[in-house]
């Protein structure tokens, strides 16, 4: 079977799967998540550096390099949603003391 086909029939189930994990979670439990799957994050970021790195056809130089671009933006925007939910459990007077230097 081809090699494109398979990559597909692989992400539109990964897609469905996903989907439908995510939408089980109750919404008290998206951040917790969030911040344990910005670990995992930094595995993509180590495959899609790898991926950029091969030397193959541009388009694959292309992808890999936008690969790495989304995740890196993943894994700095879970990194804040964490830093913002860890606040929240902070006194009152350790936030300002937070702010103000």
């Amino acid at each position: 079977m081809n090699t494109l086909v398979v990559g597909i029939t692989v992400f539109v189930l990964a897609s469905f799967v996903g989907f439908e994990l995510i939408s089980k979670v109750p919404p008290t439990l998206h951040t917790p998540l969030m911040s344990g799957a910005n670990a995992i994050s930094g595995i993509t970021i180590i495959g899609a550096i790898t991926a950029a790195g091969l030397g193959g056809e541009t388009l694959a130089e292309l992808l890999g390099f936008f690969a790495v671009v989304m995740a890196t933006i993943n894994v700095v925007g879970g990194f804040l949603v964490t830093d913002r939910m860890l606040e929240m459990f902070k006194s009152k007077s350790d936030r300002d003391k937070s702010r103000n230097g």
